[in-house]
């Protein structure tokens, strides 16, 4: 039979994990939001747009964390 992309056990199983990385999902939007506000201030500094670089990727984590989980368990 053909692929499916339907994989629903990684979904189920990645899931606790995925609400893990929703909390420092949050996490990373706050210290985005300070890191940003702080570049803007002091725009020399080039560590708080660096911080603010990594809030975002903080922010993708559970996107990430599904897809991985999702892809790791075949149907």
């Amino acid at each position: 039979m053909g692929e499916s992309k339907c994989r629903p056990l990684g979904f189920l199983i990645g899931l606790p994990f995925a609400v893990l990385s929703l909390v420092l999902s949050v996490v990373g939007a706050v210290i985005w939001i300070i890191g940003s506000m702080l570049s803007c201030l002091c725009p020399c500094c080039i560590c708080f747009s660096g911080l603010a670089n990594c809030a975002v990727g903080l922010v993708k984590l559970p996107v990430k964390v599904i897809r991985w989980f999702t892809h790791q368990i075949p149907c």
